[in-house]
């Protein structure tokens, strides 16, 4: 059974880092396409980092070059770091996996509450 865990989130102050962690079962992240993504009340999901079974990574307009997606195979754990926050990045950020490889994603977890305050 395919399982994943969301953790690290919490308060922050604009301009602080928090590194999230994702911790997979029931999968080998490694051969996977794994993503990250957010959703702040009253708006839509939105895309914000993936990384391929290749260790290729994307990344949302709104967090290119302030987060970093990456993975630990021996934990099998996916992370996402996060840089120079601001209030716009607060979200409940949800890990998901893609078994086809393709933009649409299988499983999720529950998420994980970012808030960044000004």
């Amino acid at each position: 059974q395919v399982q994943l865990v969301e953790s690290g989130g919490g308060l922050v102050q604009a301009g602080d880092s928090l590194r999230l962690s994702c911790a997979a079962s029931g999968l080998t992240i490694s051969s996977k396409m794994m993503g990250w993504f957010r959703q702040a009340p009253g708006k839509d999901r939105e895309f914000v980092a993936s990384i391929s079974w290749t260790g290729g990574t994307n990344y949302g307009a709104s967090v290119k070059g302030r987060f970093t997606i990456s993975r630990d195979n021996a934990k099998n754990t996916v992370y996402l770091q996060m840089n120079s926050l601001k209030p716009e990045d607060t979200a409940v950020y949800y890990c998901a996996t893609s078994f086809t490889g393709s933009t649409r994603y299988d499983y999720w977890g529950r998420g994980t509450q970012v808030t960044v305050s000004t």
